[in-house]
């Protein structure tokens, strides 16, 4: 043991020597330094007029020198500067003489200018420095346990001895850091701040002296708990009041151990209020220390593991005293507002480490009020005290917002999950989609009101805030406003579904009305103080939607599905008519919002009121104004905002007007042709052909109004029109739903029948547009109508033909007769004929190029089924009519070309 003393004596006095003699190092590295910067700056004829100068000074010093005294000694000693010294950092040391030659330097330009080495780590540096006093402070912890170890083995001392020499040991430890410390002690290599040897000597007894008190409480019974309780602590403490001193890291240690020591030291009786008050002067004292060193880590972590153990009470506790919980976050609080936050000196302490209590305080609201065991003991009161600080800290402190943002979060999950108490059911138009929610808690009321007034405080702090910080600080303004405009919204709709009727109720309307006006004029108001003023940035932004929230739910409070889905649309009108007295760029966007909202009630339910209550009147039924109106509606804000405010909201809601205005006529069209019943199952041909019908003449009056309006979104849907209604007829008309394919019935009408309205009428309508935008649209869109039209009267000219010969149904497994095959074969000749002359009447290479591929199919299907098929006159007549035509039709080529060649060779007048 005395060796083991002697031992640790010996080391503290080789630092202190090793110190001294780096120090006297580093002088006589500057000194050579000096004189190598003062050789290479200056020219050769100078340097030796210097040397014969110097070497004359040094033999008259030398005859008149006295002797140096131990004062001479110590003087030159106080005068040393030991920065920068060390064998890997002497050329830094020229840095004086560089300054002394600099007028030598600038007059002679070509001398070479000696700058310090650069201070690039390596092994030896690493070794020699940092990993030594690293390692050698852990051997010097371990030691003393391990001396402590060996007593106990050898049984020479006994514990109470051996305690007493691990606590002289810490303690020597200790009192030789301050003592190296005193010395002048400083890391003579820049970069190996780590190496810091008084604070490597602390930390080692910092160590010791807990290992000795806990060895002291719980392994051999000498200290009680609460002797051990305060001990610890104040070993805790006081090495974190020695890292004013020795460094961040050594406060690291101290915390580590302060919040370590409750865990360590077990009672028979805990005290919830020793707890937290032993956490809170630690929390104070750490971020007190914190504050003045800048340690942002430092505070954080406190923060940290004060919320850790409050958290760990609240879910490990048997018997939770709120009282003390609340207490102790009141402190994390105050310690952040008071302490950490404080204004003053250098500046405020950076925002981020307020996060950490924010977050920790945030919790334990939200577990006070939403848990039920804790409602019991008045958690909603507590955590709405909670909440109730972390705005006033917030509002006081603009480091502080986080806590905001948290109290915000907490306040709008706690309404959520009161919301979300008891089973739900959707009714969606594929079926029903049930939940279970939370279970119900007997103390809902009691956070209802705890939620009245929470919101209370949001609106009423965050205009407040928000009109306090806009002209200065917008984007904190902004901040305020959100969470006063989202707290109430979200506790007024949670509570309008937890004890509201949802069918109907006019009381949460008429609050839901009276926050519409708040919000209105909130925004107004921070408008006006915008600077400049009323530009509508993103806090005024935040309250208008606000508003616009609280109106579509005062709308759904207060009336029907019809009237909700009627007037939301309406309400799209609003903002789109502020904009004539107000440019605020969100006015625009209220009207999409407004979009979305409407969309999202159809696409709940297509029938709008419900399918039991919709009837089976055409036309006139809750379907032509739920859709319609609203339809009607965007199209007028479309309009508005393309004389005010434009931009993109406008193209939104013109395409939100087109989609609504089709929606109309199809979901009409398919309520008739269903006998009132809106389902999910596929349409019929008839059905859809009414529905390509829609999309074709869709595509003709968009191209209408893109003329008298252009629009990108007119011009872009007129194209989406024409594709779909192309798409249309390939899977539907001509694979999916063919007649030919399907047997479906073709009806008893000769003429008027399912197969005039599939492909006749969408044959004219597909033609008719093709010409009508024929230099209005590409030129690919109108080739491919023209196409499409085609098509269509080739389909139902060949399938009259089939229903000709086999009557209401014509499905091709029933065969065909001759006469049947030959007339496919004459009528195709005809067609194409036809097609050729208007070809050339109309000089169109579209509608030739049609002519010919009808003819090419028409000698395909003679000459491969006609002659297999037919028989007698019949195969003779197919075969004689396709021969003349195709004569008459080279003829008619020969003739034309003639024509032309006569007409080039023909002089001009």
């Amino acid at each position: 043991m005395i060796d083991g003393l002697i031992g640790i004596v010996a080391f503290i006095a080789l630092v202190v020597v090793v110190a001294r003699q780096n120090s006297r190092i580093g002088l006589l590295e500057r000194e050579i330094g000096a004189l190598r910067s003062f050789v290479l700056a200056n020219p050769p004829a100078a340097v030796a007029k210097a040397e014969d100068e110097a070497a004359a000074a040094e033999t008259v010093a030398a005859e008149v020198a006295p002797v140096e005294t131990p004062a001479a000694e110590a003087a030159a000693d106080t005068a040393e500067t030991p920065e920068q010294a060390g064998p890997w950092a002497a050329a830094a040391m020229s840095a004086p003489a560089e300054e002394q030659s600099a007028a030598d330097s600038r007059a002679e330009p070509d001398a070479v200018a000696v700058r310090p080495a650069a201070s690039t780590p390596d092994i030896e540096t690493a070794l020699g420095t940092r990993w030594a006093i690293w390692v050698g402070g852990l051997a010097l912890a371990l030691g003393g346990l391990f001396l402590v170890r060996y007593s106990i083995e050898a049984g020479i001392f006994g514990p109470g001895a051996r305690l007493t020499m691990a606590g002289l040991l810490g303690l020597l430890l200790a009192g030789g850091g301050e003592f190296v410390r005193r010395r002048g002690f400083k890391v003579p290599l820049e970069g190996a701040a780590g190496a810091y040897v008084p604070g490597v000597l602390t930390a080692a007894g910092a160590f010791t002296l807990f290992g000795a008190v806990y060895a002291a409480h719980g392994i051999y019974g000498f200290l009680g708990p609460a002797a051990a309780f305060l001990l610890l602590g104040v070993i805790g403490v006081a090495t974190i009041a020695a890292a004013l001193v020795h460094g961040q890291a050594l406060a690291g240690l101290g915390l580590l151990g302060s919040m370590m020591t409750p865990a360590l030291v077990s009672s028979q009786s805990p005290s919830a209020w020793t707890l937290f008050g032993y956490l809170a002067i630690v929390l104070v004292a750490n971020t007190a220390i914190a504050r003045l060193r800048s340690w942002d880590v430092l505070a954080a972590a406190g923060f940290a593991c004060t919320g850790l153990w409050t958290l760990a009470y609240l879910f490990d506790s048997p018997s939770v005293d709120m009282i003390a919980v609340v207490a102790i976050s009141v402190v994390t609080l105050g310690a952040l507002a008071l302490v950490w936050l404080r204004p003053g000196g250098e500046g405020d302490q950076a925002a981020w480490p307020a996060v950490v209590p924010a977050v920790f305080v945030a919790l334990t609201a939200a577990v006070l009020m939403s848990a039920p065991e804790y409602q019991v003991l008045g958690g909603a009161a507590y955590g709405s005290a909670l909440i109730f600080g972390m705005i006033v800290v917030a509002f006081y402190r603009p480091g502080a917002v986080s806590l905001l943002h948290a109290a915000g979060v907490a306040t709008v999950l706690v309404n959520v999950k009161l919301a979300l108490t008891g089973s739900f059911t959707l009714q969606l138009p594929g079926g029903d989609l049930s939940f279970e929610g939370f279970e119900a808690s007997p103390f809902a009321a009691v956070l209802g009101q705890a939620g009245l007034v929470l919101a209370v405080l949001f609106l009423v702090d965050g205009i407040w805030g928000a009109w306090r910080a806009i002209a200065s600080a917008p984007a904190r303004a902004a901040a305020w406003t959100g969470w006063a405009v989202l707290v109430p919204l979200v506790v007024l709709a949670s509570q309008w579904i937890a004890f509201g009727d949802l069918d109907r109720d006019l009381g949460y309307a008429l609050a839901a009305v009276i926050l519409t006006a708040a919000f209105v004029a909130c925004g107004e108001i921070l408008a006006r103080r915008e600077s400049p003023p009323l530009t509508g940035g993103l806090a005024v932004s935040f309250a208008f939607i606000g508003a616009c929230v609280a109106a579509v739910l005062a709308l759904h409070m207060s009336f029907g599905p019809l009237w909700t889905t009627v007037l939301t649309g309406a309400l799209a009108v609003v903002p789109a008519v502020a904009t004539r007295i107000r440019a605020y760029p969100v006015l625009g966007w209220l009207c999409v919002l407004v979009v979305v909202v409407v969309v999202g009630r159809i696409a709940v339910d297509p029938t709008i009121v419900g399918a039991s209550l919709l009837g089976r009147t055409p036309v006139f039924n809750a379907l032509l104004p739920g859709y319609l109106i609203p339809a009607l509606a965007f199209a007028f804000a479309a309009w508005q905002l393309s004389r005010t405010t434009g931009g993109r909201p406008r193209l939104i809601m013109e395409a939100a007007a087109v989609l609504l205005a089709l929606l109309t006529v199809a979901m009409l069209v398919r309520h008739a042709m269903n006998g009132g019943v809106i389902n999910s199952g596929a349409p019929t041909l008839a059905e859809q052909a009414v529905y390509t019908l829609i999309a074709l003449g869709a595509g003709a009056i968009l191209v209408a109004l893109d003329m008298r309006s252009p629009s990108s979104v007119l011009r872009i849907g007129s194209l989406v029109a024409g594709v779909a209604s192309a798409a249309f007829v390939a899977f539907q008309h001509f694979l999916f739903l063919n007649p030919l394919i399907t047997d479906e019935s073709t009806g008893r009408i000769p003429v008027f029948n399912l197969l005039f309205l599939a492909y006749l009428l969408p044959g004219i309508a597909a033609g008719a547009l093709a010409v009508y935008a024929r230099g209005r649209r590409p030129r690919w869109y109108s080739a491919m109508l023209g196409l499409l039209a085609a098509l269509l009267f080739f389909a139902y000219a060949t399938l009259s033909i089939r229903r000709l010969f086999q009557g209401e149904h014509i499905a091709y497994w029933t065969g065909m007769s001759q006469l049947e095959t030959y007339a496919y074969s004459a009528l195709w000749l005809v067609m194409g004929v036809g097609l050729l002359v208007a070809g050339v009447r109309r000089r169109s290479q579209v509608l030739r190029i049609a002519s010919a591929a009808l003819i090419a199919v028409a000698v395909a299907k003679v000459f491969i089924f006609d002659m297999s098929e037919l028989e007698g006159v019949l195969r003779a007549l197919s075969f004689i009519g396709l021969g003349a035509v195709l004569i008459g039709i080279g003829l008619f080529y020969q003739k034309l070309l003639a024509r032309s060649a006569s007409a080039e060779r023909a002089p001009d007048p």
